[in-house]
C-alpha cells in the first residue's frame, strides 16, 4: 500500500443510516480521503454481514465462519457470534476494515484480545471505526468525525473528542406508578436452583449452580462470552426442558409440578433489545404499555380504566405522554426499548431480566436507560437480574453471579 489513510473513526448517534455511512466512507470525498476505497478489497464488519452468515449456514448449510467450538454461528452466542466473525475478516488481511459496534457483547478478555487483534492489523489495514460509545475510541485513531443525519458535525482529533462531551446524568420526574391491585410479596426465594447442571449433546454447559434469588434484589449476571448465561435465563423464564427433574424452584414451585410456562412467564418481566422486532402491528405506545397487563403481542382485550391510567403514568414517567397515540413501530429504536421495559413492569412482576439493555445505544440513551433502571431498582420490589459486559455509570447491582467456564461446564459464585 503506498499511500496511507489514517486511522479514522465515526461517533454517530442513533438513527444515522448505517449504509448511508458505509457508502461515504468507500467514496471517501466527504471526509477529504485522499483515496477512495473502491478499488481496494477490503471487509465489513456489521450486524448486516453477521446475518448473512448465520443466513447461509441455515440455508445452505455453508459453515464458513469457523467456531471454536463444536457448536455453529447461528447455535452460539451473541458475543460468540461477533468474535468469530471479526476474526474471519482479519484472517483475510484486508485492505482495509470498517467496522460498526465493534465492542457489542463482547466480555472483557475477549475485547482484549480483539483490540490487540486489531493492533496488529492496523500496521497494514486501514481501519474505519463505526461507534457510539464514547468510551469505545480504539486507541489508534488519528482521526474522528461526528456525524449528524447525511453531514458531519464536527471533526477532531482523539484527544479533543474525548473533552468534547459533558457526563451525561439523567433523571426521572415522578415516581413509578403503583401496582393495579396492591403489591403481594412472596414468601421465600422467587428462584431457588441446588447443584443444577445442563449439558446439551453430551457438552457441559453448567455444572452444579446453586442460586438464590428473593424479592427485591438486584443481580448482575456475568460471565464470558460462551460461559451459559442464555442457558441460565432459559431455565429461570421456563423457556429450557433443562429445568425438569433438577433441583429447581420458581416461584415458590418445584420444577415440574404441573406448572405451565405460562404459570412462569405472568411472574417475570422480560426485557431484550431483539424484542423489538416481535411487534409488527401498528399499535399505539399506550396500547403497547397496556398489553403488558395480558402478556400478549398486541392488545386484544378491552383493558379497564384503572390499567389505561396507570399505563398513562408510566408514560409520563419516561417523558412519552404527549405521544401516546404515536405507532410503536414509528419510535427510534432507543425510545422502543424504553416502551417495552415499561411494558415489562407495567403488572409489577417479582422478577424483571434485562438482557444486554443497552447494547447498541448511544451515551445519551444509554444515560437514560440506566436512570430507569436505577429508578425501578429503587422504588420497587421487583428482583432484577442484569446481564451486561459493560460497566455502566450510575446502575450498582448490589449482588453479583458470575459464571466461571471449565471444561466439565461453568460453575457459579456469589459476588457482594
Amino acid at each position: 500500500m503506498d499511500k496511507k489513510i489514517n486511522h479514522t473513526a465515526f461517533y454517530v448517534p442513533l438513527g444515522v443510516d448505517k449504509e448511508w455511512l458505509f457508502a461515504q466512507i468507500k467514496e471517501g470525498s466527504l471526509f477529504d480521503f485522499e483515496d477512495t476505497l473502491q478499488k481496494m478489497e477490503g471487509e465489513i464488519f456489521s450486524y448486516s454481514v453477521l446475518k448473512y452468515f448465520i443466513e447461509e449456514e441455515i440455508r445452505h448449510d455453508k459453515m464458513e465462519v469457523a467456531m471454536g467450538h463444536s457448536s455453529t454461528l447461528s447455535f452460539s452466542s451473541s458475543g460468540e457470534q461477533r468474535k468469530a466473525l471479526l476474526l474471519h475478516l482479519i484472517k483475510k488481511n484486508p485492505a482495509y476494515l470498517i467496522i460498526d459496534g465493534l465492542f457489542e457483547s463482547l466480555d472483557k478478555d475477549t475485547r482484549q484480545s480483539i483490540l490487540l487483534a486489531l493492533e496488529n492489523l492496523s500496521t497494514n489495514t486501514l481501519i474505519f471505526q463505526i461507534f457510539n460509545r464514547k468510551d469505545e475510541l480504539l486507541p489508534f485513531i488519528e482521526t474522528v468525525y461526528c456525524i449528524q443525519d447525511h453531514g458531519i458535525s464536527g471533526c477532531y482529533s482523539p484527544d479533543d473528542f474525548k473533552n468534547l462531551f459533558a457526563k451525561h446524568k439523567e433523571d426521572f420526574s415522578g415516581t413509578i406508578p403503583p401496582p393495579l391491585n396492591g403489591l403481594i410479596v412472596q414468601k421465600g426465594p422467587l428462584v431457588k436452583m441446588v447443584n443444577v447442571s445442563v449439558q446439551f449433546d453430551g457438552r457441559p454447559i453448567l455444572q452444579n449452580i446453586s442460586w438464590e434469588i428473593n424479592a427485591g434484589e438486584f443481580w448482575q449476571l456475568s460471565g464470558p462470552n460462551g460461559s451459559g448465561k442464555s442457558t441460565l435465563l432459559a431455565m429461570i423464564t421456563g423457556d429450557s426442558a433443562k429445568g425438569y427433574g433438577q433441583n429447581l424452584e420458581l416461584f415458590g414451585k418445584r420444577k415440574g409440578s404441573g406448572e405451565s410456562v405460562w404459570d412462569i412467564k405472568k411472574m417475570i418481566g422480560y426485557f431484550t433489545p431483539k424484542m423489538s422486532s416481535q411487534f409488527e402491528r401498528q399499535d399505539s405506545i399506550l396500547q403497547m404499555i397496556v398489553s403488558g397487563f395480558f402478556d400478549s403481542v398486541g392488545l386484544y382485550i378491552q383493558p379497564s380504566d384503572r390499567q389505561l391510567q396507570i399505563a398513562q403514568q408510566w408514560l409520563k414517567v419516561i417523558g412519552m405522554d404527549k405521544n401516546k397515540n404515536q405507532p410503536f413501530r414509528l419510535l427510534s429504536d432507543a425510545r422502543q426499548r424504553m416502551v417495552l421495559v415499561a411494558r415489562a413492569m407495567v403488572k409489577h412482576p417479582p422478577l424483571l431480566i434485562l438482557d444486554e439493555p443497552c447494547s447498541g445505544l448511544d451515551d445519551e440513551m444509554a444515560a437514560k436507560f440506566t436512570a430507569l433502571i436505577a429508578m425501578i431498582a429503587s422504588e420497587t420490589n421487583t428482583a432484577i437480574i442484569y446481564v451486561s459486559h459493560k460497566e455502566e455509570e450510575g446502575l450498582m447491582p448490589e449482588k453479583v453471579f458470575q459464571l466461571i467456564p471449565a471444561l466439565d461446564g461453568s460453575t457459579g459464585r456469589m459476588l457482594w
